[in-house]
């Protein structure tokens, strides 16, 4: 069975500013430190996603409760 992928055909506004960077030789320091940085950036917003998330639906830890003794089946279409 083939999968379909989609090729983008133009860079991202985030993919744009990159490759401003690509002149730039940094040290493997460097480099995880910007790696670092960048992760710790797309950390920060899926916290507060995720708390706007949990005070938009009233969650607690009662609903995490609910979700581990809830049984998820899937059915195959």
């Amino acid at each position: 069975m083939a999968t379909s992928q989609t090729t983008p055909t133009k860079l991202s506004n985030l993919q744009m500013e990159l490759l401003k960077l690509y002149p730039y030789t940094v040290s493997e320091v460097e480099l995880q430190e910007i790696r670092h940085v960048l992760a710790d950036y797309f950390a920060r917003k899926i916290d507060t996603e995720m708390n706007q998330l949990w005070l938009d639906k009233g969650w607690n830890e009662q609903t995490i409760e609910d979700w581990k003794n809830e049984h998820m089946r899937s059915r195959s279409v």
